[in-house]
């Protein structure tokens, strides 16, 4: 099962360097001039996750596997992308494609880089975006009008539900609003996905602020924290440049004592790896024992079949049961011998909602 997140951004905000220090590569090319990527780079991180310490040293794990989010460092969208200005249509399609979009908004000044607006202001570029997506969105919805009221006239119930939808959203962005302002119900909520609406999407903030800013942010910075808390979404101070210089050192020792040099306590890439996931809805989910420590990911919510399902699909379709125990409770009590004795291993069946730091073990039959 996977999850990703799309970068985005104005040219020139820092969005390949963000990417770069991500997955620590130097996979996407950061220059000083717009669309230097061009085809959207794709890097798997590791999720940070102190519990699979705790979990793999209790069970003496010969190795140990961390979840992974996908990202996906998008070319830079300019003024009227939604009609194909710059490289517009492949923008779109590429946000398309993702679960969630990272919105990098440059909150430093640098005479050095320019900027295609000609200034700084992370409100305004972050509206310019927000534009271009919403013009996209109304161009596709206005297009399905009429096939849909063809297929309403000839009695399909799912084309009534759809048009509703459709109608919803169009009103909220011919308001100036997201799509995903639009209240769904849980019945409508797969159907509202399939009209793939570049608005809809969850969105996260990331402030690249300059290397002084990194622990407490700048003015810009704050003024998207503002405008991220009238939206009810989320926004992170992260300076690139410094999680770029971060990424080329490989002993921990040396990265704990730059951060510390910095005033930082962590690097600003787990805090975005960290809302990413949350951008995403999502928890982890252990197994564990002598030869690994996994660490797996599924949508909150999911039932324990589903999760099973995770690591094989054998192991849904003859889901039996599953030996869970929670994170605290493994800790605590010493690993899976000690809750057993305590009793704090439960047999749970098909209709147990996964929680996050469950630890678990499936019994199945195919």
């Amino acid at each position: 099962m996977g999850f990703n997140c799309g970068i985005v951004g104005l040219p020139n905000v820092g969005k390949s360097t963000l990417f770069n220090a991500l997955t620590a590569t130097a996979a996407a090319e950061a220059a000083n001039f717009p669309f230097c990527t061009i085809e959207p780079n794709t890097g798997r991180v590791s999720v940070p996750d102190n519990r699979m310490d705790e979990i793999s040293a209790i069970s003496k794990s010969a190795k140990l596997i961390p979840t992974q989010l996908e990202f996906v460092d998008i070319a830079g969208l300019v003024r009227g992308a939604s009609k194909g200005e710059g490289l517009g249509n492949q923008f779109l399609a590429n946000i398309r494609e993702v679960d969630a979009i990272v919105h990098v908004l440059r909150c430093f000044v640098d005479e050095n880089v320019t900027h295609v607006e000609g200034g700084v202001d992370p409100v305004r570029d972050a509206e310019t975006v927000e534009t271009e997506l919403m013009l996209a969105d109304l161009e596709s919805l206005e297009k399905r009008i009429t096939p849909l009221e063809k297929r309403i006239r000839g009695g399909d119930k799912d084309a009534s539900m759809q048009m509703s939808l459709l109608e919803r959203a169009l009103e909220k962005l011919r308001d100036g609003k997201p799509a995903r302002t639009v209240e769904v119900t849980d019945d409508e909520r797969k159907s509202f996905q399939m009209l793939q609406l570049l608005t809809a999407k969850p969105v996260l903030y990331a402030c690249n602020v300059d290397e002084g800013s990194a622990s407490d942010g700048n003015e810009f910075s704050a003024q998207v924290e503002a405008m991220a808390a009238e939206q009810g979404a989320q926004a992170v101070v992260i300076s690139a440049q410094i999680e770029e210089e971060i990424s080329q050192l490989a002993d921990e020792e040396e990265r704990a004592e730059f951060l510390e040099t910095m005033g930082l306590s962590e690097t600003g890439l787990a805090r975005v790896i960290h809302a990413g996931y949350a951008l995403l809805d999502l928890i982890t989910f252990f197994t564990s024992g002598p030869k690994e420590t996994r660490a797996w990911t599924i949508k909150r919510g999911a039932k324990a079949p589903q999760a099973a399902g995770v690591i094989h699909t054998d192991f849904e379709r003859g889901f039996i049961r599953a030996e869970t125990i929670s994170h605290d409770d493994f800790v605590a009590l010493g690993g899976e011998q000690g809750a057993k004795d305590a009793g704090k291993m439960r047999q749970e069946g098909k209709e147990y909602v996964t929680r996050d730091g469950d630890i678990m073990l499936f019994r199945f039959n195919v």
